[in-house]
């Protein structure tokens, strides 16, 4: 299994919205490296779902439902879309600058690549964070 983390602004599409649909298409991305990891993605692999404005933090985990198929959004064959359906709410959400304050995630995606709205993330980064969300 692989990790990894999506981004959404909480006013675009909330975690608490994801829970209300029960699964979602993970659409729009219009960026290369961002695309290449939603190809990455497989069914049954963990996500966290991290809000990008307002309270910046890491606030659930979902999985992945279905495999990267072609983005419904846009007919340039090039795009690529997932579905992903929430598994629980973290117990404490966990915030960008705790994020950043660890050194143990000095190399996480999050903190080198803070733009990339679809991030991998390590097996030791997951522990890290499951760690700091109480969990």
């Amino acid at each position: 299994m692989a990790y990894w983390l999506v981004k959404s602004e909480p006013e675009v599409y909330s975690w608490d919205q994801l829970v209300k649909d029960k699964q979602t298409r993970w659409d729009g991305v219009r960026n290369y490296a961002a695309r290449n990891n939603l190809r990455g993605m497989k069914k049954g692999d963990e996500v966290l779902y991290y809000h990008s404005t307002g309270a910046t933090e890491i606030v659930g985990i979902a999985k992945v439902a279905k495999e990267s198929y072609q983005d419904p959004t846009t007919e340039e064959v090039a795009w690529l879309a997932v579905d992903i359906k929430p598994e629980r709410k973290l117990k404490h959400p966990v915030s960008l600058a705790q994020v950043k304050a660890d050194k143990r995630l000095a190399t996480m995606d999050l903190v080198r690549l803070g733009r990339l709205s679809v991030q991998t993330v390590k097996e030791a980064e997951w522990k890290v964070i499951l760690e700091l969300a109480g969990e």
